[in-house]
C-alpha cells in the first residue's frame, strides 16, 4: 500500500503544485512561530515595510502590502499597543497620520527575521548554499515577471 503522504505523480510533476505545497508549509511553520509571540505574518510584513521604506501613511502602507485598509488599521493598532510602531501627524499635511517603526519594533523585527530564517533553513535543508541562491534568484525572476 502507498504511503498516505505520497502525492499523485500527475500533481508532483507540476512545478506550480510543488510551489504551492512548499509555500503553504513555509507559511504554516512561520505562522506557528509568530503565534508563540502573539503575532501574525501581517505584523511582520508591516514592521518590515516600515523598517525598509520608512514611515508611511496607513493607506499607503495598506496599498504597498496589498492589505485591506481596515486590516491594516487593526495591525497598526496592535503593533502600537506593543510599542513597535508610533503614529504621528505628517508635518506636510496635518490631516495624515504617519506610521513609523520604533527601536523596540526594530528589535522585534530582527527576532522575527531570525525565526523566518530558521524556518527557511529547515525547509531548504536538502539544498546546498549554491542551490538556495539559485532558487532564490529564479523565484525572484518569476515574481518580477508577475509584477509582484
Amino acid at each position: 500500500m502507498d504511503q498516505p503522504t505520497a502525492q499523485p505523480p500527475s500533481l508532483s510533476a507540476l512545478t506550480t503544485y510543488l510551489l504551492s505545497r512548499t509555500g503553504k508549509t513555509a507559511r504554516t511553520r512561520l505562522a506557528e512561530r509568530l503565534t508563540e509571540r502573539h503575532l501574525r505574518l501581517w505584523h511582520m510584513a508591516v514592521l518590515a515595510a516600515l523598517a525598509d521604506f520608512g514611515p508611511h501613511a496607513q493607506r499607503d502602507l495598506a496599498r504597498r502590502l496589498s492589505i485591506d485598509p481596515s486590516d491594516t488599521a487593526k495591525v497598526v493598532e496592535e503593533l502600537g499597543a506593543l510599542g513597535y510602531v508610533e503614529r504621528t501627524r505628517d508635518p506636510a499635511d496635518r490631516r495624515r497620520v504617519l506610521v513609523a517603526v520604533t527601536g523596540t519594533g526594530r528589535v522585534a523585527l530582527a527576532e522575527l527575521q531570525a525565526e523566518a530564517e530558521a524556518v527557511q533553513d529547515e525547509l531548504l535543508a536538502p539544498l546546498t548554499p549554491a542551490e538556495r541562491e539559485q532558487l532564490a534568484g529564479m523565484l525572484g525572476r518569476v515574481l518580477a515577471h508577475l509584477g509582484i
